[in-house]
């Protein structure tokens, strides 16, 4: 007897999820062939104050275009500025910028890994996770004064210092952390019940992983290594990293990658703390940019770009950003065909979607 087909619609709003997504997942019993993703749900129309808020006042919207990886929005936004006016940040407002990016990663990161404990069923891994989550918080709050959005960046450097005091201070928080996240690391790479839901499920391979744009950790943990921090932007020139990659192109790989990477940005943190430059944070800048600037960044979830073109007034003409998760969705759709359906809140956490960024 032939099977039948059905459309089971997926989202907007389901427990998994974060932010809503809509998918149509075309089934025959219990496997999905395919799966139509819709977005739409929260758009916001951000670009287009652009027209409302002058050039400095757009780096808090910039910020707002998603919570958890905001410093890095108006990062992407100042830099694309500072290229159109010439302007160049001094060494120590490049270091703390990234300092404060790498924290922003490993926040991002820890709250992923908390997400996908919640989505197989453990909630007390999710819980312990999350614990470290608010460590890294806490260091974002004493460096800047905010939890989500942080307004320490502006054109032309930072709005205040963080002292070398509260930096010295974050190098036994990171070590705390870094022992926590370990502690879990064998609940998420090693548990059998984990492995059963993660090793084999969602395979991506690396030739499809290039031909469908991903970015990230999705791209990496199908074993090409790509990653914008080799670009040099901020202080990455002068901070020693790796780009790490997974062969595994499944679940259990973009798991890992994100794992490994937590390690990773607390070595850079560690770094920029060690050879933190003493000069100013700010630079002044003086008149109206008149040009126009693409750049890229390596945001938590993968590659993001901004373009802003500007004509010499105090209302830039354009700003335009493409976000990873925006990237991934075509490489999420290939994953879900053949998955089962209990198995798709897993593959869709594992791009860890961020839908209002992705529709600003």
């Amino acid at each position: 007897m032939a099977s039948k087909r059905s459309v089971i619609p997926f989202g907007p709003q389901h427990p998994v999820l974060p932010e809503p997504i809509h998918i149509d997942l075309v089934t025959e019993d219990e496997k999905v062939v395919e799966a139509i993703p819709s977005i739409g749900f929260v758009h916001r129309g951000l670009e287009h104050l652009v027209t409302k808020k002058d050039f400095g006042e757009m780096v808090y919207v910039a910020e707002r275009i998603c919570g958890i990886c905001s410093f890095g929005h108006g990062y992407g936004y100042v830099n694309a500025i500072e290229h159109i006016m010439d302007i160049h940040p001094t060494d120590r407002a490049r270091y703390v910028r990234t300092l404060l990016f790498e924290l922003s990663r490993m926040h991002s990161h820890i709250l992923w890994l908390g997400l996908m404990a919640d989505a197989f069923g453990f909630e007390s891994l999710f819980m312990e996770t999350w614990k470290y989550r608010e460590k890294v918080l806490d260091m974002l709050e004493a460096a800047t004064g905010g939890r989500v959005i942080f307004s320490i960046i502006r054109i032309g450097g930072l709005r205040k210092d963080v002292p070398d005091d509260v930096l010295k201070g974050f190098l036994p928080e990171l070590d705390n952390i870094v022992e926590g996240i370990k502690a879990c690391e064998k609940s998420f790479l090693s548990d059998p019940a984990v492995l059963s839901r993660l090793k084999g499920v969602g395979y991506l391979s690396k030739e499809d992983a290039i031909n469908l744009s991903c970015e990230g950790p999705m791209l990496r943990a199908s074993g090409v290594a790509h990653d914008n921090r080799t670009r040099g932007y901020a202080a990455y020139d002068d901070v020693d990293f790796e780009i790490i990659t997974s062969d595994e192109g499944d679940s259990y790989g973009r798991c890992y990658v994100r794992i490994q990477e937590i390690y990773q940005s607390a070595d850079i943190i560690r770094q920029c703390i060690e050879k933190m430059p003493q000069e100013g944070i700010y630079v002044p800048i003086k008149g109206f940019p008149n040009g126009e600037y693409m750049t890229i960044i390596e945001q938590p979830r993968g590659g993001a770009c901004y373009y802003v073109h500007a004509s010499g007034k105090k209302f830039i003409e354009r700003m335009r950003v493409r976000t990873p998760t925006f990237a991934n969705i075509p490489a999420l759709a290939k994953t879900l065909q053949g998955c089962d359906v209990a198995d798709v809140p897993i593959l869709v956490v594992t791009i860890d979607p961020c839908i209002s960024c992705t529709e600003r």
